[in-house]
């Protein structure tokens, strides 16, 4: 399976951005999905989850009422819409199909990330 990330850039404080990630080889929506981050000089984190059907969803803390995550299993796509962002939330930022856990854990390799920078 392939999963490119897609949609960062540079924001400032309070803006908002929309990340993709399109999946290519095998039945999309058999599998949850998540969305993690890397921070400089930081562990990779876990950010958001959605299941396969899209009807159960899990949240960084500090990341909820902020942060949604969404899926199209017939475009094969999950979407991360980012909302009021900080300063600490940049990262470089990755998704991965997911065991459901609490916080979910990734499944799959990591695949090319997608930068995204806060200025305050």
């Amino acid at each position: 399976v392939q999963l490119q990330a897609s949609g960062g850039g540079l924001v400032q404080a309070g803006g908002s951005l929309r990340l993709s990630c399109a999946a290519s080889g095998r039945a999309f929506s058999r599998y949850h999905m998540g969305w993690f981050r890397q921070a400089p000089g930081k562990e990779r984190e876990f950010v958001a989850a959605i299941s396969g059907s899209g009807t159960m969803t899990s949240y960084l803390d500090s990341v909820k009422g902020r942060f949604t995550i969404s899926r199209d299993n017939a475009k094969n796509t999950v979407y991360l819409q980012m909302n009021s962002l900080k300063p600490e939330d940049t990262a470089v930022y990755y998704c991965t199909s997911v065991a459901w856990g609490v916080p979910p854990s990734p499944l799959d390799a990591w695949g090319q990330g997608t930068q995204v920078t806060v200025s305050s």
